[in-house]
């Protein structure tokens, strides 16, 4: 057996994720990326199998594209995109300013060579043996779809050579949704990453804590595979450009008269079941506080709400509003989403679980909730919709609650706070590690060591002469 030194025993035993990709001039990488774009682009492309996790309005479609791009390009086979429904069309047309052809398609039979893009709602009509590569665009559905859909989508996904997971930051304490991603990319099982970093934090298994000893691994680990950042200066680069507006809340509190508990006076609401019935019972004041604001002002609005009568309500009472429900087919949802966009339909009233994921609707800086679920991601995302990179006016948000149901707006900010905290914590974990990994990438040159002299040929001197 050879020897090696003990430094190479050691770097043997390190856990990573190695490159299976493509190695590229960045020089060749579309113009029109920015610097931090390109460079990402070309580490996705070298790792062959890869994450993106990046802050809203920071260019994951278009480095998406452009990753899928190439291998087409290299494999000669075709890429498909996943995306959340409404979705697809948008990325088509953003395909568009940047040079590249994406096409849309509901089966098998509508995909030609190169880019295609799909609900993940249609997946079953598709067979993902004949494609060369695929992407995952807002890939946290590996967490939020349900156990049987994650399972068949990494299986089925397992023989594709190219893999790019995109998606915001993940939640900085949702291990499983690192797990699910690594699982996806084939770096590593989920079960085997709980089993080499973490430990059951006591009786409860759906919790897991990292062991002391491995936390530096663990990001070291995760930093191989996946690139975080919540603006460019993250990893190194400059955030000019990337700016974000002022983001103002209010809160509009309904007064209830009608005790809601049985007793003398109404109370705020504790549990659970305690604000879903404060809800149902303030649907039609909030609705009407709603519209009221809406109605005010002739800009763009988007209007968020969880229940079905609050948006038939909000439907009736908001002038020129459209409704979108979940019934809606997707040709419907898709057509009312781009006419959004381009002001066609100035009022727009649905419900996160819709269209609350990888919209980009930066020309609205008009939001209202009328009531809100218990769901801080749902919040966060819908809010990002229209507050993401590329906003150019202050974005108000109106939170309509009845006062049965607190301070939500105080509870919403601490949640915020802590999200921020815990998601600065994650970054900075992985980011040196990250930046020497993209850096590594960034250009490629060949030393030049000169072994002779320069010598002019003897018949360039006589023209000198």
């Amino acid at each position: 057996m050879p020897e090696i030194d003990y430094q190479e025993f050691l770097n043997q035993k390190q856990i990573t994720a190695p490159p299976v990709g493509i190695d590229i001039d960045i020089l060749t990488i579309n113009p029109m990326l920015f610097n931090f774009q390109r460079d990402i682009t070309k580490w996705a492309l070298k790792k062959g199998r890869a994450a993106i996790f990046a802050g809203c309005g920071l260019g994951k479609t278009p480095m998406q594209l452009e990753w899928s791009y190439r291998v087409s390009e290299y494999t000669g086979g075709m890429v498909l995109i996943l995306a959340p429904l409404s979705v697809a069309g948008q990325t088509v047309e953003e395909g568009k300013k940047f040079g590249i052809e994406v096409t849309l398609c509901r089966c098998q039979d509508d995909c030609k060579p190169g880019i295609n893009i799909t609900n993940y709602e249609m997946l079953e009509h598709f067979n993902l043996e004949l494609f060369a590569g695929i992407a995952l665009d807002e890939s946290s559905i590996l967490k939020s779809y349900n156990g049987s859909f994650r399972t068949r989508l990494i299986e089925l996904c397992k023989q594709i050579p190219f893999r790019l997971a995109c998606t915001a930051t993940p939640a900085p304490n949702d291990y499983m949704e690192l797990g699910n991603h690594a699982e996806f990319l084939g770096v590593m099982t989920r079960a085997e990453m709980l089993s080499m970093f973490f430990v059951h934090d006591g009786g409860d298994t759906s919790k897991w804590r990292l062991k002391g000893h491995a936390v530096k691994k663990f990001w070291e680990w995760v930093a191989s595979w996946a690139v975080m950042l919540q603006k460019p200066s993250d990893l190194g680069y400059s955030d000019e450009g990337y700016e974000l507006p002022p983001l103002i809340m209010h809160q509009v509190t309904i007064n209830v008269d009608k005790p809601n508990t049985g007793g003398l006076f109404a109370i705020e609401a504790l549990t659970l079941q305690e604000r879903q019935t404060a809800r149902r019972e303030t649907t039609e004041d909030r609705a009407e506080a709603c519209a009221e604001i809406v109605n005010k002002s002739d800009e763009s609005w988007v209007t968020w709400c969880n229940l079905n009568n609050e948006s038939e309500l909000l439907t009736k009472l908001i002038n020129e509003s459209v409704e979108i429900r979940g019934s809606d087919s997707a040709d419907k949802k898709e057509r009312v989403a781009r006419d959004f966009i381009f002001g066609v339909v100035k009022k727009l009233n649905s419900k996160p679980s819709i269209f609350g994921y990888g919209m980009n609707w930066q020309h609205c800086h008009n939001i209202a909730f009328v009531g809100l679920s218990d769901s801080f991601e749902d919040l966060y995302q819908a809010i990002r919709r229209c507050w993401r990179f590329g906003q150019k006016s202050e974005v108000h948000v109106w939170i309509v609650v009845a006062e049965t149901e607190g301070a939500v707006v105080a509870n919403i900010k601490r949640k915020e706070v802590d999200f921020e905290k815990m998601l600065s914590q994650m970054i900075s974990a992985t980011q040196e590690i990250t930046k020497a990994n993209i850096q590594s990438t960034r250009r490629d040159t060949t030393e030049y060591r000169p072994e002779k002299e320069m010598t002019l040929p003897e018949w360039l001197k006589g023209e000198a002469a």
